[in-house]
Formats: structure tokens, sequence, C-alpha cells
């Protein structure tokens, strides 16, 4: 069954021909339903045992980490944003969650008198360490361990191939 045409290049005349794009058959729908589904149970899992371990949610933990990660242990709120793929609006209503807790600061940017740097306080890193060891703990139970080596591997070249066509596609875009 078709649903749309696609152009490509035909190797005899270098112009357009028209290929065919299918529809998933019930095969391909089965494992992108158990592929999607699984992912969801797993950030569940994972985002429950956090929060339950910690005090810390799945999104605090991304923004700590990004932060613990980046030079200087800062960013502008809209490279924050950029890195951990969250809206501006959403990141900026975080923001304001963990810096009423005291996890972080905003301060105005040197450079630009527009934007925002982000800085995790002495709290918020020692929040983030707290929250690390019991996580990778997490991740190794639910994830590593329920694969063998053949298998994490190839989920890895799977997501890194997932990656690099979503990358394509919004680079195309």
């Amino acid at each position: 069954m078709t649903d749309s045409t696609a152009e490509a290049a035909t190797p005899a005349t270098g112009g357009p021909a028209k290929t065919a794009r299918r529809s998933p058959n019930a095969l391909e729908l089965h494992t992108w339903r158990t592929f999607i589904e699984t992912a969801e149970e797993l950030r569940s899992a994972l985002s429950g045992r956090l929060q339950a371990e910690s005090g810390i949610s799945s999104g605090d933990y991304a923004v700590m980490l990004a932060l613990s990660e980046a030079e200087g242990r800062r960013l502008r709120s809209s490279e924050l944003a950029d890195h951990i793929g969250w809206e501006r609006s959403r990141l900026s209503h975080h923001l304001g969650r963990m810096e009423k807790r005291g996890l972080l600061v905003r301060e105005g940017c040197a450079t630009d008198n527009r934007g925002a740097e982000i800085t995790l306080t002495p709290v918020g890193s020692d929040a983030f360490r707290s929250a690390s060891s019991p996580h990778l703990r997490a991740i190794r139970e639910l994830f590593i361990d329920a694969l063998t080596p053949e298998q994490l591997a190839a989920a890895g070249e799977i997501a890194e191939a997932l990656q690099a066509k979503l990358r394509e596609r919004a680079g195309g875009a």
C-alpha cells in the first residue's frame, strides 16, 4: 500500500523517478510500538526512582547534568534549552522552580544584556552529586543489565542511526 510518492534520481536518466513510500507493515508496526512503549516505560521507571530516591525530577536532573558538563559549569538559558531539547518557555518556568528551591541561579550575561547565564548553586551541585549514584545504579539495573553486551552495542547503533536521521531531517527542513 502506498500513501505518498517521493522523487529520486534514476541512474539511467539522472532525472526524477517516482518511488513509492509504503506504510509500515504489521511486523514493523509491532516493532515500533514495542520500542516506543518500552522506552516510555523505562523512562517512567527511571524518573520514578530518581524522584523517590533523591527528590529530584528527571527535568531537574537533565538541567543539572547539562550544567555540570558545561565549560565553566554555566550555560546561557538559550544554549541550555537547545542542549536538553526543551522549548525556552518550558525551561524558563522550570528554572524558576529550581531557583526557588536554591538549586541554581540566573545571572545577567556578561556579553549580552538580553541573555541570562544559569549556574548551579552549591546546594544544586550537592543535590546533583547525591542523585547521581542511585540514578546510575538504576540505569545499570533497568537498562544495562537487561541486555547482553551485543544487544547493548546494537541499541547504541540503533540510537545513533535514529539520531543521524533526525539531524538530517532537521538540517533539511
